[in-house]
């Protein structure tokens, strides 16, 4: 009887790691595996040396030096502005790259005959101060998934599980990348319908602080809000004074608060609804609230599956294209392919499926993560049919000044069935970009404070 307890507690186990569910306690590694860490590893997890042919070099410690003479908020150089790409890829031989591109990319090769990406060389650009380095290396030894994976404890300051051993350890991650401590960026939001016409669907100011990465703060101290952020519009001037704001904590088991205020009701209200496949009002209703942000609010609905690590080609330190003349880059049918830089990277690749009970106009995804930074560069996504509908992306800003490769900017998606496609978070045209400021006051995220702001 033991026997086959025994064998039947195996085989639960077997079969819930087959489906993706966290790992048994979410248990952090032990000494001897953290120590990689400072040896083969880099020290936020990704592999420290290259790949076989050189294509992707060993990481040697990133760009953490701005360029002479560079003002915090001033748009960012292209870091490497005399490379050319090494070739292009398009419907044409797509095939002959196929195992390095994702279905969302091929997709777009075949429906837009004129539609390429220009590989350049590989550059690992990303780094983070030193004390996110040493926090990371206390988290590999201490941090554990709760909250049915779902929610992180005992983390604070770094990359959560720089070792991950499932897709819920690596999504914990991609939450707590590392961006910056405080962040305030003017923004614009441009969509482009399938006939071609672009349109400035939202503009205005985000700020964001993430006292999670509070570098006078500790894991005593810590409270479990890891994010707090709010946007409001400026522009156009049927949405000037609308805002939305959002208090993000790392325990699933405290909801997550969101407010919104607009204009025509002239009070701040409790928006539990902007959430998960509700059309992202922000985009036009292109994009869903989920794909915000590549990943904003809880994903419960889905159950999280790592596949592994793979090379692909991504887009990546996109200086050039958040420079750009607005009509050069957002041109019809895709991003203008002469403005935007893709390298070869390992990614972590990570299916999300619909859980049992579960409902959302998305049943399935694929996520890809660069290696370097646990952010989400790409990712996929599937109708109840079963036909790939979305492809979202995020173009990196290098931004060595702080230091930090940036996926929180310049991201947006494709809908390959209806031809349109958008892209937030942009900064073209505009005086200043993404930047540090000081630290910010909690009262700065208050809903009587959104109410203050959007009062016009």
């Amino acid at each position: 009887m033991k026997q086959t307890l025994l064998q039947a507690a195996a085989l639960a186990a077997l079969f819930s790691t087959a489906l993706g569910a966290p790992s048994a306690a979410g248990a952090a590694v032990s000494a001897d595996e953290a120590a990689k860490l400072k040896t083969t590893l880099t020290p936020l997890g990704a592999e420290r040396a290259g790949n076989k042919d050189g294509s992707i070099p060993p990481w040697d410690g990133g760009m953490s030096k701005a360029p002479a003479g560079y003002k915090s908020g001033e748009p960012r150089p292209d870091p490497f502005p005399s490379e050319k790409p090494l070739l292009s890829i398009n419907a044409k031989n797509m095939d002959q790259h196929a195992a390095k591109l994702s279905d969302g990319v091929k997709a777009l090769m075949k429906k837009y005959p004129d539609f390429r990406i220009d590989v350049y060389p590989t550059h690992r650009t990303a780094a983070a101060p030193q004390w996110v380095y040493d926090n990371t290396f206390k988290n590999a030894i201490r941090a554990k998934l709760v909250d049915g994976g779902h929610g992180t404890e005992n983390a604070y300051g770094g990359i959560p599980f720089p070792i991950p051993k499932d897709g819920y350890e690596v999504f914990q991650n991609q939450r707590l990348a590392w961006i910056g401590s405080n962040l305030q960026t003017p923004i614009r939001v441009w969509v482009v319908t399938a006939d071609g016409k672009r349109a400035l669907a939202s503009g205005g100011i985000e700020t964001m602080s993430r006292p999670y990465y509070d570098p006078e703060g500790s894991l005593e101290k810590f409270d479990g809000y890891y994010q707090l952020g709010k946007f409001v519009a400026t522009e156009p001037g049927s949405k000037a004074g609308e805002s939305i704001l959002a208090h993000d904590n790392l325990n699933a088991g405290v909801p997550r608060s969101l407010w919104q205020y607009l204009v025509g009701q002239r009070r701040v209200r409790k928006a539990p609804s902007v959430a998960y496949d509700t059309p992202d009002a922000v985009t036009s209703g292109i994009g869903l609230v989920d794909e915000a942000f590549m990943l904003f609010g809880p994903i419960d609905k889905h159950q999280l599956k790592l596949i592994g690590k793979k090379e692909m080609y991504i887009p990546y330190s996109n200086n050039k294209a958040s420079t750009a003349k607005v009509a050069e880059l957002f041109t019809p049918n895709t991003l203008n392919p002469a403005l935007v830089r893709w390298e070869l990277h390992r990614v972590w690749e990570v299916e999300a499926t619909l859980a049992e009970g579960k409902r959302h106009v998305v049943p399935k995804r694929k996520y890809y993560l660069d290696e370097d930074t646990w952010q989400i560069i790409l990712f996929d996504g599937w109708d109840a049919k079963g036909e790939l509908w979305r492809t979202n992306f995020t173009l990196t800003l290098l931004a060595p000044d702080i230091p930090a490769l940036v996926g929180f900017v310049m991201w947006g998606g494709y809908d390959l069935q209806t031809g349109a496609y958008y892209m937030n978070m942009a900064s073209n045209e505009l005086p200043t970009q993404y930047k540090t400021v000081p630290s910010i006051p909690r009262s700065a995220f208050s809903s009587e404070q959104l109410a203050n702001e959007g009062t016009r």
